[in-house]
């Protein structure tokens, strides 16, 4: 062997060192850049329990500083509002270790039914829930999806009474209201804490109809508001108008009766 061939070998051997060292190097940084994207899609996913998935991420690929917020739209938006009937009677009743188990099953089920029909949940107002339909993506069947998830909603309530039966838990009972109408979306609140809402009168009309649900003795009740814009065949009842907190006349709604499984068919 020749002294030309052995300094090619040993110049060959030192490249695949370093290549060798290289690769560890490389395999090493792959490694953190693999833990750093889990940790980013782990910080994702608990920031889109808090706002909507499409506001976070595009919060991230706008690069949003510190203390700025977004500016906020103006929408027209279908707000639900639903409430646990007897609820005060409830939580006195019940020991609040199971009271919390009782709770977190209806609002998982609530939200379930939720988001299955494209809403977003603002908030939960202690058992009550606050959703917007059509706030953060647009949407011209807005009404429809949150009429449809109402529905949804007391179906699943429903089922979960009968769950709760067997663990000697008395049915629970829930009022919704539905009412469409302008406001601001965005994102609001101090520099610490910022939530995504829906400021407008909508939202508290919406309240004030779940309110009336009792007075009709209804589960789910809607304003003229969202009936002008709802498929004909969601079954509706006009309520006799009574009068609401902060509105100068009394108001008209209209009960949800169900889907009409006629006209449903005919369109398919």
């Amino acid at each position: 062997m020749t002294i030309a061939l052995v300094a090619v070998l040993v110049l060959l051997a030192a490249v695949a060192g370093a290549l060798y060292h290289q690769c560890r190097r490389n395999d090493g940084l792959r490694a953190q850049l693999d833990a750093q994207a889990v940790d980013l899609q782990n910080l994702q996913d608990a920031c889109s329990r808090l706002a909507p998935v499409g506001l976070v991420q595009g919060l991230i690929a706008d690069g949003m500083k510190p203390g700025t917020v977004p500016a906020a739209e103006h929408k027209i938006v279908t707000v639900l509002f639903a409430d646990l009937v007897g609820y005060t009677a409830l939580s006195e009743s019940m020991e609040p270790s199971r009271l919390a188990r009782v709770l977190e099953g209806y609002f998982q089920r609530m939200s379930d039914a939720i988001h299955g029909h494209s809403g977003h949940i603002s908030t939960f107002l202690g058992d009550g829930i606050l959703a917007y339909f059509g706030a953060f993506h647009p949407n011209p069947w807005q009404c429809d999806d949150a009429v449809r998830a109402a529905l949804a909603m007391q179906s699943a309530m429903a089922a979960y009474n009968a769950e709760l039966g067997r663990d000697g838990v008395a049915p629970l009972a829930i009022g919704i209201g539905i009412h469409r109408g302008p406001g601001l979306v965005g994102l609001g609140g101090s520099r610490e804490r910022l939530e995504y809402s829906f400021v407008g009168t909508t939202v508290n009309m919406a309240a004030r109809v779940e309110a009336l649900t009792r007075a009709h003795e209804v589960d789910i009740l809607i304003t003229e508001a969202v009936r002008e814009e709802l498929d004909p065949s969601i079954v509706l009842e006009p309520m006799p108008a009574l009068p609401v907190k902060g509105v100068a006349e009394p108001v008209v709604t209209y009960a949800v009766r169900a889907m009409s499984t006629v006209l449903s068919t005919a369109s398919d």
